[in-house]
């Protein structure tokens, strides 16, 4: 069944002070527009808003909405403000949606399995990707993207190419960009003039131990603050 949103048409101006108005009651501060209408400032329930937002389909759920005087329509939730430090909805934009129409979307993939290159390489799995865009009808939108990345190796990079394909959705996004990848953890140390030297001054059959890598400090060192404290600005003549 689908969510039913009651959205009540805001009277006055629609300045910051009424929006606070608003919130101060209990209530979201919203907009709805789209289908070829005029844009209508409304306002709707906390709860209703926020069960659509953490639901499996997230901000790409489909629902009615009710506005007093007019039509009940479907729409979808477009955008959101949140208040930082509460974490509170402030505000929200609701579009009407047309069912027979196509619509750009962005759909979360979700990666499934645990890649070889991880199991029996010592890699570590890095999604960089982790939303694509794609263009479908409203009733064919999925709540995530499945993709199994058990079989990626090390090294070996999974590409919007690969996420699995069908007939009702067509990819937006890069089809070269990368969605993941198995990288090492490990880095390896370039040889350098010094230490090429070092080791062939070794004896035979000993091997040189493995360098330490160089660490950037921020900040002045403990040495270089006595120098520096002692140095004066010359006087200005």
């Amino acid at each position: 069944m689908s969510e039913v949103v009651v959205a009540t048409p805001r009277k006055g101006k629609f300045n910051k002070n009424a929006a606070r108005r608003v919130r101060a009651a209990g209530k979201i501060p919203a907009v709805l527009y789209g289908s070829g209408q005029e844009p209508v400032a409304v306002e709707v329930e906390p709860k209703q808003i926020s069960r659509i937002l953490f639901s499996e389909s997230g901000h790409n759920t489909i629902f009615d909405v009710q506005v007093h005087g007019q039509s009940t329509a479907k729409a979808m939730i477009v955008d959101w403000q949140r208040e930082p430090i509460k974490d509170q909805l402030i505000h929200i934009d609701m579009k009407r949606i047309a069912l027979d129409k196509m619509l750009r979307v962005k759909v979360r993939v979700k990666l499934l399995g645990v890649p070889v290159g991880v199991k029996t390489e010592g890699g570590i799995l890095d999604q960089v990707l982790r939303e694509v865009e794609i263009e479908c009808l409203p009733v064919d939108i999925p709540s995530h993207i499945d993709v199994d990345v058990s079989g990626l190796g090390m090294h070996q990079v999974l590409r919007v190419n690969g996420l699995p394909h069908s007939e009702k959705i067509k990819y937006l996004s890069a089809e070269d960009a990368t969605v993941a990848h198995v990288v090492s953890i490990k880095e390896e140390v370039a040889p350098t003039p010094e230490g090429e030297a070092a080791a062939a001054a070794l004896p035979e059959g000993e091997a040189a131990a493995p360098a330490e890598p160089e660490v950037a400090k921020k900040g002045k060192t403990a040495e270089a603050e006595p120098a520096a404290a002692a140095k004066k600005p010359e006087a200005k003549k």
